[in-house]
């Protein structure tokens, strides 16, 4: 005869002495709930800024957003997307493992408390995705802070310097031959920042390699209680912070349209150009507003670059600006950048 039962599926009349699993805390739930916010905030995240791009970029007004979604397809989003914030999104990854795998190996010395959040997530993810959020960092992270992925990998894959070998004596060989061919590397970038008192760009060179080498887990247990709240809160309020300004780079290219309104009279139109059809050209102007220009109407048009902050550093690494990324430095080899043309400049 079975005992019986109330709601909730209580047995009534089992045995005290049972041991029944802890509620919500079977691993395999955590993990599954863990690799499902993960993968949400990877989804979910792109989509929501393309749309808020979208919004920005129409100056807030719903009919000038309901005509950039209608005429801005999903491919043009996403390579808009991963051309300008795949640094943001590299960092954020990079961050977060790096983060969680310190937290993680730390919080295995404290029996009974609850792995951090950016623990969970690096436990479930995969290591080729671990390995390419690094290689997309590396291309595209200026090569200014490059240097930072130094520590970042010690930390996410928990590589030590007694990994390197099992004698002490040529463990201190194998890392003093590797900073030395780093610095050597970097020698005349390092003389030229010290001649310009760039002690900032020193320190963002040198320091890295070295912090690399103790940045590996575990941390005391009295620092990890604080410091895993703290931290995924600074990341994720930086994260924040730095996806404003990719929040409001425009989706479309910028153009100069010179527009023959009258015989004899000429108009430069600055903004961007949402749609081209057999009756007219659809400009959204950079000043605000939406104009239509009679395809007959339209003269020239030109391609401007995009403004961008003026570079802080007059230096670089071996022909490569430190403030441009490998793919930046790549392309201006493979195609130099034309002059800015007249009309660029005169209608800003």
């Amino acid at each position: 005869m079975t005992a019986p039962t109330v709601a909730g599926g209580s047995d009534v009349g089992a045995d005290p002495s049972t041991p029944r699993p802890a509620r919500g805390r079977d691993p395999d739930e955590r993990r599954a709930r863990a690799s499902q916010s993960f993968w949400t905030v990877v989804v979910a995240v792109p989509a929501i800024f393309s749309v808020l791009r979208l919004g920005v970029e129409a100056g807030g007004e719903l009919q000038t957003t309901l005509l950039l979604v209608a005429n801005v397809g999903p491919v043009n989003l996403l390579a808009g997307f991963l051309t300008t914030a795949a640094r943001l999104l590299s960092t954020g990854l990079v961050a977060v493992f790096a983060l969680g795998a310190v937290l993680g190996v730390s919080v295995d010395r404290l029996p009974g408390y609850r792995r951090p959040l950016f623990a969970r997530w690096a436990d479930i993810t995969p290591a080729w995705f671990v390995l390419a959020s690094f290689l997309i960092a590396l291309v595209t992270w200026p090569l200014l802070y490059l240097p930072l992925l130094l520590p970042a990998l010690a930390a996410a894959f928990q590589l030590r310097p007694d990994r390197l070998h099992d004698v002490a004596a040529a463990r201190v060989l194998i890392v003093a031959a590797l900073f030395g061919g780093y610095l050597f590397f970097l020698a005349p970038t390092l003389l030229d920042a010290w001649q310009q008192r760039e002690l900032l760009v020193l320190a963002l060179f040198v320091v890295p390699p070295v912090l690399a080498l103790t940045i590996a887990g575990p941390l005391p247990g009295a620092v990890i209680r604080p410091l895993a709240s703290v931290t995924e809160a600074a990341v994720l309020a930086m994260l924040v912070w730095a996806s404003l300004p990719v929040i409001s780079t425009p989706v479309l290219p910028l153009t100069v349209t010179t527009v023959e309104a009258t015989p004899g009279t000429t108009e430069d139109v600055r903004g961007h150009v949402v749609v081209v059809d057999d009756v007219n050209m659809v400009l959204l102007q950079e000043r605000g507003g939406v104009r239509y220009v009679p395809i007959d109407q339209v003269k020239a048009q030109v391609l401007c670059p995009s403004e961008e902050e003026l570079p802080r550093h007059r230096l670089r690494v071996h022909d490569f600006h430190v403030e441009d990324s490998l793919l930046e430095g790549l392309g201006r080899r493979v195609r130099p950048a034309n002059r800015i043309d007249a009309a660029c400049r005169s209608t800003g």
